[in-house]
């Protein structure tokens, strides 16, 4: 882990010195805490006045995030369909290699600080790890060259990200504001061993919005993102309302993520609503007995959480937050990227780009997650 936390480091210095368009997770993330910032404007009216970047009503913002993450039973049929993934003697693995997963699940931490906080500028940093083991009914054997290599792997090392983020707000006067946020993220199998700082994925967000009123803000711009898997460029609509009983509201960033939100009182809050998640993971650990490994598969891993969500304050800025809901697989597929660079096929749409090495079918569990937040005052 220190090596990777060297890497991250390295990978900071070096997105903080180019340019932010240059090459750009899923997980830019396309996600955007609106309610990270402290209000903004003042009340002399000689003075200049700014958007403010959250209205009222919004939910508290988290800084600090310690949680664990839990998916419940589900199957995984691999290379159910793609063209062959073949091993050192040329031979196309099994089709329909169907396992059981008894569970899913791993620690999710984050934390988002500010560098800057100012009136006409807000500047923000922040860094995640997620780490995912995959609890198979009955283990896959590693030495056994007949088992497809995705279980394989699955089972002996799952899956983590970890990545550093940064965001920048910039009001224009006081209603008009623009608002980028960029990622890069580390996401594989890697465990003791370093993945390279080139298998960075590097995602990033851009909008322009308006906040005419207290309680309503709204934005429209550009992503480019791995939520579902895969590369992708999509437009993103931001949508923060709050009622005039601050009673109800709704938080939403689509298509990442829309919430409902029922405040029952400032330190108790509910939510409906869902969030697409994912990134691409290369297979950096040696499988025995193959040449494959990380040169060339890369899963990309999508999925939509319909959920419930209750947030309460355990103590003064100690917050807690509880979701559960239903997993959707979107995607779980493989690409074997044997020239290096990534494949862009906006959702399927270009014809022409690379079939996927293997294209598997997961089942839908049902989910749980719950963290213990600091939030900002």
């Amino acid at each position: 882990m220190m090596c990777n936390f060297l890497k991250l480091t390295t990978a900071a210095i070096v997105l903080a010195s180019t340019p932010v368009f240059a090459q750009i997770d899923g997980t830019a993330d396309d996600d955007i805490d609106w309610s990270l910032y402290e209000d903004l404007g003042f009340e002399d009216e000689s003075m200049k006045r700014y958007a403010n970047a959250k209205i009222e009503g919004l939910s508290p913002a988290k800084l600090i995030t310690l949680g664990y993450d839990f998916q419940g039973p589900y199957t995984i049929n691999a290379a159910s369909e793609g063209a062959a993934i073949l091993d050192q003697n040329e031979e196309e693995f099994p089709k329909q290699q169907e396992y059981l997963v008894n569970s899913t699940g791993g620690v999710r931490a984050s934390f988002n600080l500010p560098v800057i906080s100012q009136n006409n500028l807000v500047w923000q940093m922040g860094a995640n790890y997620w780490n995912t083991s995959y609890n198979y009914a009955e283990a896959p054997n590693p030495n056994d060259n007949a088992v497809n290599p995705l279980h394989r792997t699955l089972s002996e090392h799952g899956l983590r990200t970890s990545g550093i983020s940064t965001t920048i707000y910039k009001p224009l006067d006081d209603t008009q504001f623009i608002l980028f946020q960029g990622s890069a993220d580390l996401s594989g199998t890697y465990g003791a061993s370093a993945m390279p700082a080139q298998y960075l994925k590097y995602s990033a967000a851009a909008l322009w919005g308006k906040r005419p009123t207290e309680k309503k803000q709204w934005g429209v711009g550009l992503a480019r993102t791995y939520r579902v898997g895969e590369l992708n460029y999509i437009p993103v609509i931001l949508y923060n309302k709050t009622s005039a009983n601050n009673k109800w509201g709704t938080e939403a960033l689509f298509p990442a993520r829309v919430h409902v939100r029922r405040t029952i009182n400032p330190r108790n809050m509910l939510f409906l609503g869902y969030e697409l998640q994912g990134q691409s993971f290369r297979m950096y650990e040696n499988l025995p007995g193959f040449d494959l490994r990380d040169e060339d598969l890369e899963i990309r891993r999508g999925e939509i959480r319909v959920r419930a969500v209750y947030e309460f304050s355990l103590k003064n800025f100690i917050w807690m937050s509880i979701q559960a809901g239903y997993r959707i697989n979107y995607r779980y597929d493989v690409d074997r990227l044997e020239a290096g660079p990534d494949i862009y096929r906006a959702f399927g749409l270009i014809d022409g780009t690379p079939a996927y090495a293997q294209m598997n079918v997961l089942t839908n569990p049902f989910y749980v997650n719950i963290s213990v937040n600091l939030v900002s005052p």
